[in-house]
């Protein structure tokens, strides 16, 4: 699927009029616009993906901002007062998307009765501006900005359920004509939209994602009572977190972690975080004989609260996906003192910044001697750290809500 034919929509700088039902009134001068805005948080779905954090984190930050004297959220079919509970509107979306059958034909059904639902309930008001934080526009002739995180499903596709990509080609497109900006989480991603999509590059501004504070160093005592629970020891293993689905490239990691010398299996044994996800037959054909004898554990999903403490008890961590638009776990590792290794392609260097080892996800052999220098020097694990902390420092939500806003004035400005 490539869209090289692309058509600029119509912009209009607009003329505030007053709107009710916003907590947010505060203005701020410096700005040079006081927008209205309805933020789309159909992604704020339990339990979160990557995209529902960023949501999330956005419908918090932009919430009381200076620059917005009106916000409103609009999740599945209807207005939703508090992004903190829009998974009341999205959770019946998502228990029919696990159960429905005819998946493909329902996903399309449903974007075409989602877009109209937006249109029928936005038609009397003027004067906003829309922001999608996951990839797909509802119907609106006004300043627009959408945010897109990879372009995985173009060059992944094998990797993704169909439904997924056949609502990608249905709608992407359109999105691609309406938006008055796009948002890319990292530069990589942003010459991708240019190069496979045909969307100039003046029209893509790269944000990065941000960083919890949550995330952070911590002692052995601090991290014990919780990874307790999960029969885990402080620096006792080697960690991942990850949506177990193909291109995460966990199967590929659990074969070379199972080429580790007897003794780093036993005392480091391969920890997986996340929820079960797509196409995980060839994943579990690997996983369920190490799980067996120690060497792997799944711990599925894990309250976010626990989360931190997880990362920070571990005593190295492995991101090798195939692909990414940002790879956020990248930085919570680093951010929380773990040393990391990663893939050398994607946008995983640039969000690395220098701080982790880079290998080749395709190559098992490469994976495996990586994991054995991180596991076993001690300086290489100690310059990773110091760096890593230097790396993860330079991302944060503030940041990031700020440079948003910067978009949203350049989209206001078309």
């Amino acid at each position: 699927m490539r869209f090289h034919r692309f058509k600029r929509g119509t912009g209009f700088q607009p003329v505030f009029s007053s709107w009710a039902g916003s907590p947010c009134h505060r203005i701020d001068e410096s700005y040079n616009f006081v927008m209205k805005l309805i933020l789309n948080v159909d992604a704020l779905t339990p339990p979160l993906t990557g995209i529902g954090h960023y949501t999330l984190q956005l419908a918090r930050g932009l919430r009381g901002h200076p620059a917005i004297s009106e916000l409103r959220y609009f999740a599945g079919w209807r207005w939703v007062s508090d992004p903190e509970a829009a998974s009341a509107a999205t959770r019946p979306v998502a228990m029919a998307r696990r159960w429905i059958p005819f998946k493909p034909a329902a996903a399309l059904a449903y974007g075409w009765l989602q877009q109209n639902l937006f249109r029928w309930q936005t038609r009397p008001l003027r004067d906003l501006l829309v922001h999608a934080p996951n990839y797909i526009l509802p119907p609106w002739v006004g300043p627009s900005v959408a945010t897109l995180h990879d372009l995985s499903h173009l060059h992944y596709p094998q990797h993704h359920p169909r439904e997924r990509i056949r609502y990608l080609e249905r709608y992407l497109p359109l999105t691609l004509e309406r938006a008055s900006r796009l948002i890319a989480v990292s530069e990589f991603v942003r010459q991708e939209i240019h190069q496979h999509l045909g969307v100039p590059l003046a029209r893509i501004v790269t944000v990065h994602n941000g960083m919890d504070a949550a995330f952070h160093p911590r002692t052995a005592l601090a991290t014990a009572p919780v990874i307790a629970r999960y029969g885990l020891e402080p620096g006792g293993y080697l960690l991942s977190v990850a949506t177990l689905e193909p291109r995460k490239n966990l199967a590929r990691l659990a074969q070379a972690h199972s080429r580790l010398p007897p003794s780093l299996r036993h005392t480091k044994p391969l920890v997986l975080i996340g929820t079960p996800g797509w196409l995980t037959e060839e994943l579990e054909q690997h996983l369920a004989p190490l799980e067996r004898i120690g060497q792997v554990r799944r711990l599925g999903y894990v309250p976010q609260a626990d989360l931190p403490l997880l990362y920070a008890g571990a005593f190295a961590f492995a991101y090798p996906s195939l692909y990414e638009g940002f790879g956020l776990p990248v930085l919570e590792a680093m951010a929380s003192g773990v040393p990391v290794l990663t893939s050398d392609r994607s946008s995983l260097p640039e969000v690395a910044g220098g701080a982790a080892r880079l290998v080749n996800p395709e190559d098992v052999e490469a994976m495996t001697a990586g994991l054995e220098r991180l596991l076993t020097d001690d300086d290489e694990r100690s310059l990773a750290i110091k760096r890593g902390l230097r790396q993860a420092h330079r991302f944060s939500w503030e940041r990031c809500i700020e440079e948003t806003v910067a978009v949203y004035q350049q989209a206001l400005a078309n």
